[in-house]
């Protein structure tokens, strides 16, 4: 019986997620990773030994809860946060902790990178601008600021590269996850020479690149040891958190578009060639499904700005919390389409999609005394929905095709947000029996390297089923349509606002 393995190598822990061989979840596991570290205002730093640990946790815990032998699981999957730097000397021994994906301290970096190079040529070159979020800019931090650390790395891996490391000893990546920094030749799917040279980044220092499902190693007697399972297990290369979230939901053909909502935001399009954006708003990656690319915008704060407003606007004077998301979204559901009047700017962490902007800045645009608890809900939930659009609308100026649209996240679990969604969009949203994240995708990635489908649409086609699907109201549609023009007219309107109270 074929058992597959999905490992996802997140910020806050690592999840494991047993599939059987029709993609049926059997099990999972999660394992807390230690805190984040921050020495200084904006940096965010985590040890990579603790996601080998947690990783080993993770796959120990989902074992034993579904009863399985080590020596059923037939294939393995990685997955994990993206544009994180693991820096390793010819031992490969950690030199320092890991730089990863929210860490700000780079922006003078990115500066000086797209100075070098030139914006244009960058977007040519890799298809993204130059971001604090890129592993490259990290590089040059490190280069810059701590030389004698740079001199002894032998290898440059992304993080959940550093726990295949660990599970089977090979330097390997995926070109999903590779294309994440800003070394990497999205459109001919390879390490970018130009911006090795560029960036006194040597060959030998990053991994090799697969395709996802290719395998890239088995697992070792050292790893088998450690984490409990058969040595000689295949590993296949996997792929970035995003591009194995977007297996996991079946968006993996051209026209098919997923928006979800976490924390951040993500709208996200397969592709079937490189879509590159002159202006830098909207990334384009390398698909896990090979010779297939995808497209995405974020939105910073997108389920932040919901639970920012609960944790610091509706607790009681003692600190503690009595109000749940289910009572605010209640509250919100009594008033109508369009709060009344009241926009939300979901700006509390800068922004990437569309306006590549960090100075800018949440706002509550319209407020009046006769405004309840429920409208500000209703407009920031509007708000949010708004904030995602903007990138179909950039998918519209560059002409790509949207079909048919799947949402997930918290955005997919509120029955408002989802229809919020539907009439924000103006299209159906469809809704999954089980949305089991980036380590279930990564599961059937492996599924696929072992020959348990013959390739990765088709196992999306047997083990991705729709719940539901939400149709827009034309009124509530009509309503938000209107709205939408006025949200849009917000940013521009208050940007130097934004800009002088940063200076």
């Amino acid at each position: 019986m074929t058992k597959l393995l999905g490992i996802d190598v997140g910020t806050g822990g690592t999840r494991a997620v047993l599939l059987d061989g029709a993609g049926r979840v059997l099990g999972s596991a999660t394992s807390e990773h230690a805190a984040i570290s921050a020495p200084r205002i904006g940096w965010a730093e985590q040890d990579p030994p603790d996601w080998w640990r947690a990783a080993c946790a993770a796959v120990k815990e989902c074992l034993e809860r579904t009863q399985t032998r080590a020596d059923e699981v037939t294939g393995i999957g990685l997955t994990g946060q993206m544009h994180g730097m693991v820096l390793l000397d010819r031992a490969g021994e950690v030199l320092r902790p890991s730089i990863i994906w929210c860490d700000q301290r780079s922006e003078e970096q990115g500066r000086a990178i797209t100075a070098k190079v030139g914006a244009q040529r960058l977007i040519e070159l890799t298809a993204n601008p130059a971001l604090t979020n890129f592993t490259l800019t990290k590089i040059w931090w490190v280069q810059q600021h701590e030389p004698e650390i740079w001199s002894r790395a032998a290898t440059v891996l992304l993080p959940k590269d550093y726990v295949r490391f660990r599970l089977t000893g090979d330097r390997a990546c995926d070109v999903a996850d590779a294309s994440g920094t800003l070394l990497f030749d999205v459109v001919h799917r390879r390490w970018s020479t130009e911006m090795m040279e560029a960036s006194h980044v040597r060959p030998e220092q990053l991994p090799r690149v697969y395709e996802s499902p290719e395998i890239t190693g088995r697992v070792s007697t050292e790893g088998a040891r450690a984490i409990g399972l058969r040595q000689g297990t295949p590993v296949v290369a996997g792929a970035g958190d995003q591009a194995a979230g977007a297996v996991g939901i079946g968006i993996v053909r051209p026209g098919a578009v997923s928006a979800t909502i976490g924390t951040s935001g993500v709208v996200f399009a397969a592709t079937s060639t490189p879509t590159l954006d002159p202006k830098g708003r909207i990334h384009t990656f390398c698909h896990a499904v090979p010779g297939r690319w995808h497209v995405m915008g974020v939105t910073q704060a997108a389920g932040y700005s919901l639970r920012w407003f609960r944790d610091e606007l509706c607790k009681f004077g003692d600190g503690s919390q009595r109000v749940s998301y289910d009572q605010l979204t209640s509250e919100a559901a009594k008033t109508n389409a369009g709060a009344d009047g009241l926009l939300w700017l979901p700006y509390l962490m800068g922004e990437r999609t569309p306006h590549l902007d960090p100075d800018a800045r949440g706002a509550l645009v319209g407020l009046t005394a006769t405004h309840t608890r429920g409208h500000v809900v209703r407009a920031i939930l509007e708000g949010v929905a708004f904030s995602l659009r903007d990138t179909l609308t950039i998918f519209a100026e560059l002409r790509l095709p949207v079909r048919s649209m799947r949402v997930g996240g918290g955005g997919a679990r509120s029955p408002l947000w989802r229809q919020i969604q539907a009439d924000v969009y103006n299209m159906p949203v469809e809704v999954l029996e089980a949305e089991e994240g980036a380590a279930y995708g990564a599961g059937l990635l492996a599924g696929v390297g072992v020959g348990a489908w013959s390739s990765v649409e088709s196992a999306c086609d047997a083990a991705v089923r729709v719940a539901e699907r939400v149709e827009p109201e034309a009124k509530r549609a009509a309503v938000m349509s209107r709205r939408y023009v006025e949200y849009q007219n917000l940013y521009p309107a208050l940007k130097s606002t934004f800009h002088r109270a940063n200076v």
